[in-house]
């Protein structure tokens, strides 16, 4: 079958809009009169292979977040679907709810339907919505979901701006320094060069740097093209992605502060596929998923298989040495107690503390450091245009 999409008039006179399956564009046009519309237009959608744009994870939790709500309103799944379609601006995201209403019309399960989209629902989305479509509490699931997605962008909001903001402040310091190198040093040097005067070596040197700052820049460029064409080819073997991976989280401060917010997230993670009534090799198997670093995501997957084998994963996890002793502690505790579900959730609150305290101690120390190191670089161009002053002073008053 293939999908169409609809343009119709209700009895009202009112436009409606819709998906549906069809063998033919006449047999899409009787479905519609049969729903007592009147087609308007009727298209053939290119399917999810059509879908090229890319769908922020804000709509995503938006989406969901309209779904939940409307569910916990005893609304039904195929008209929350259709009211939330109404809602959201995205037209690809649009046709996907629209598809999605269609399927489970038909007698398909959401959960299943979604997985044909996995660029926009991931495997985690769609198994928790499978385990609540089956076990009756898709209102729960869905509220469950929204509120993990709209945690986890936070997290990730405060992260990115965590690393974004060192990078626009070094940044935006490196085109001061160049500016006053370029533009008003080797002017300010011509006038001593023509009077006569004797160029300090300090002097020299930032000259030296002004005149082939452009050769310098461009090395420097050719040189981070190559060394990132080398990284992508180290990593694309596998072991080598997971060594490369493993040395990230030996970065001071920036690696540290990495490793709990993947922590953090898996853990979150870990909690809500738990609750879901999933066994703890199949949530580990998910939630590894989750991880960015391959490093980590390769122990959480040898954690499953230790707890396949009927090993105590908690013990494998110990060894490695990368994981904070609280969250082991936490983990180990809940294991042993029965209390594991209880016990992430509280994992990942502590570590959502440690990010948002580490991000404050890492943007302090990171100010004043940047600062320093501009103030310095300006201090030194000032004294290779004062100490030639200073000197020509002296030999006038001589």
């Amino acid at each position: 079958m293939s999908t169409f999409n609809y343009t119709a008039l209700d009895k009202l006179g009112k436009k409606k809009k819709g998906v549906l399956s069809a063998q033919s564009e006449r047999e899409a046009r009787k479905f519609i009169k049969d729903l007592n519309f009147t087609p308007i237009t009727v298209t053939q959608s290119e399917g999810v292979r059509g879908i090229k744009s890319k769908f922020k994870n804000k709509d995503i939790v938006i989406m969901t977040r309209q779904i939940a709500t409307l569910l916990e309103a005893n609304m039904s799944i195929i008209d929350a679907l259709k009211i939330t379609a109404d809602q959201i601006n995205n037209k690809d995201l649009i046709t996907i709810l629209y598809s999605l209403r269609e399927d489970v019309i038909q007698g398909k399960r959401l959960g299943q339907s979604m997985m044909k989209y996995p660029g926009v629902f991931n495997n985690t989305y769609s198994s928790l919505v499978t385990a609540g479509d089956s076990s009756g509490n898709l209102d729960t699931i869905f509220n469950k979901l929204a509120d993990y997605l709209e945690e986890s962008a936070s997290i990730r909001q405060k992260v990115i701006s965590a690393l974004t903001y060192p990078f626009i402040l070094i940044g935006f310091s490196i085109i001061v320094i160049i500016s006053l190198l370029v533009f008003v040093l080797p002017q300010v040097i011509n006038q001593f060069i023509k009077a006569g005067a004797e160029l300090p070596l300090i002097t020299k040197l930032l000259l030296g740097l002004s005149n082939n700052i452009f050769i310098i820049l461009f090395v420097i460029l050719a040189m981070s093209i190559g060394l990132t064409l080398l990284y992508k080819k180290f990593i694309s073997q596998k072991n080598n992605h997971i060594s490369a991976h493993k040395q990230f989280l030996k970065i001071p401060l920036i690696g540290n502060f990495i490793l709990t917010s993947e922590i953090e997230r898996f853990s979150s993670t870990m909690a809500l596929i738990m609750e879901s009534g999933t066994n703890l090799d199949t949530a580990l198997d998910e939630s590894a998923k989750v991880f960015n670093n391959k490093y980590l995501n390769s122990l959480i997957i040898e954690a499953k298989n230790d707890v396949i084998e009927g090993k105590d994963f908690i013990y494998s996890l110990n060894q490695t040495n990368i994981f904070p002793e609280i969250f082991i502690q936490l983990i180990s505790s809940g294991y042993k107690s029965g209390n594991i579900i209880k016990m992430f959730h509280k994992s990942s609150s502590f570590l959502k503390n440690e990010i948002e305290t580490k991000r404050s101690i890492f943007l302090s120390l990171l100010e004043p450091l940047v600062i320093i190191f501009m103030g310095g670089f300006i201090m030194l161009i000032v004294l290779a245009i004062l100490i030639p002053i200073m000197q020509m002073n002296t030999l006038s008053l001589g």
